[in-house]
C-alpha cells in the first residue's frame, strides 16, 4: 500500500505561502503522492490551484484531489481545462479523484439544485472525456489531446451508482477518510462492478486518514476536526492517528481492507508535521526509497 501526503490547503488560516515548500519536502521524504480535500464555503484554497503550486515544485510524485466535487462546477468544459492544465503542468502526474460533494451550503452558494447530482456528473465527464480526446473545435482548432487515460481518474461515493460510475468511467474508487467497515464494504462493492462491465484487472482503491503528531497532537486534530466536520468530527477522530502505535495499526488495517494508496492529511500547516510523519514511518520499517510502500 502506498503512502501519500496530504497538503495544508484545507487548513483554516493556514500559512498558504508554506504550501510549496511542503510539497517538495513530501516528495524529497519519498511520500508517492500529494493530495488536497474540497470545500467551497470555506476557508481553503481551490484544489486545483493548490496542486498547480505542488506541481511547480516537484518533479516525480503523483498528485491527487481527494476528492473533486464536480456538479457544482458546472462548466464541464472549463472543468476539464482545469484539468488538463494541471496535468500538462506536472508532467501527467494528476489523479482526478471526483464526486458529487456532500456539503448542502457548497450547492446553495453555487446556485446548483442538490437534486439530479448524479445525472450531471455523468454528462459532466463525458464532456471532460471528449476535450481530453481532443474532439471538442473552435475556430482555431480543437482543444489538444491529452495521451490515454490522462488525467487519471477515481471516483467517490457510497451508493451503487458511484461504485458503476467507478467501473466503468474511472480507474478505482475513493474511499471516505474515516470508518474501516465503509472501506471493507466500498472494496467489496467496486470489485463487483468491476467485473460486471467486465473491466480487467482490479480497481484502484485510494483512501484518506488524517494525523497529527508532536507536541499537542491530539488537541490539534479535534480542534480541526471539529471545526471542518462539525457533528461527524468524533467519528474521523477516532481514525485518526496522534501516535505512532496508532498510524502502525491504521495502515495495516487499511492495507488488510484492500486500499492500494492512503494519503495522510495534515491537521495542522506546520511543515514540521510532514517530517515527523516520515520519521514515524522509518522507525515502522516503511522506508523512503524510491516510495513508501507498507508492505
Amino acid at each position: 500500500m502506498k503512502i501519500g501526503m496530504g497538503l495544508p490547503a484545507a487548513v483554516p488560516e493556514a500559512d498558504v505561502t508554506v504550501l510549496g515548500e511542503w510539497a517538495a519536502t513530501a516528495e524529497q521524504l519519498g511520500f508517492c503522492s500529494l493530495g488536497v480535500i474540497d470545500r467551497l464555503v470555506y476557508d481553503n484554497l481551490d484544489p486545483l490551484v493548490a496542486l498547480a503550486a505542488a506541481a511547480a515544485r516537484t518533479e516525480r510524485v503523483e498528485l491527487l484531489t481527494t476528492v473533486l466535487n464536480v456538479p457544482y462546477r458546472q462548466n464541464a468544459v472549463l472543468l476539464a481545462k482545469q484539468l488538463a492544465s494541471v496535468d500538462r503542468l506536472s508532467g501527467g502526474r494528476l489523479t482526478a479523484g471526483l464526486a458529487l460533494g456532500g456539503w448542502p451550503e457548497d450547492y446553495e452558494a453555487s446556485g446548483v439544485p442538490h437534486r439530479g447530482l448524479g445525472a450531471a456528473m455523468d454528462a459532466m465527464i463525458a464532456t471532460m472525456q471528449q476535450a481530453w480526446d481532443g474532439k471538442l473545435t473552435g475556430a482555431s482548432g480543437p482543444m489538444p489531446a491529452l495521451p490515454p487515460e490522462r488525467p487519471g481518474l477515481l471516483v467517490g461515493g457510497l451508493v451503487p451508482a458511484a461504485f458503476a460510475r467507478a467501473a466503468t468511467v474511472g480507474q478505482g474508487w475513493i474511499a471516505p477518510s474515516f470508518g474501516l467497515q465503509q472501506v471493507v464494504d466500498g472494496v467489496a462493492a467496486v470489485r463487483k462492478a468491476w467485473d460486471r462491465v467486465g473491466r480487467a484487472g482490479e480497481p484502484r482503491v485510494v483512501t484518506v486518514r488524517y494525523f497529527c503528531f508532536g507536541p499537542g497532537a491530539d488537541g490539534h486534530a479535534e480542534h480541526y476536526l471539529r471545526h471542518y466536520y462539525l457533528g461527524y468530527a468524533p467519528m474521523v477522530k477516532a481514525d485518526t492517528p496522534t501516535t505512532p502505535e496508532h498510524l502502525g495499526a491504521e495502515l495495516a488495517r487499511l492495507r488488510d481492507a484492500g486500499a492500494d494508496d492512503v494519503v495522510l492529511m495534515p491537521c495542522t500547516d506546520d511543515l514540521a508535521q510532514v517530517t515527523l510523519a516520515a520519521e514515524v514511518l522509518d522507525d515502522m520499517g516503511v522506508s523512503a526509497g524510491p516510495d513508501r510502500v507498507l508492505r
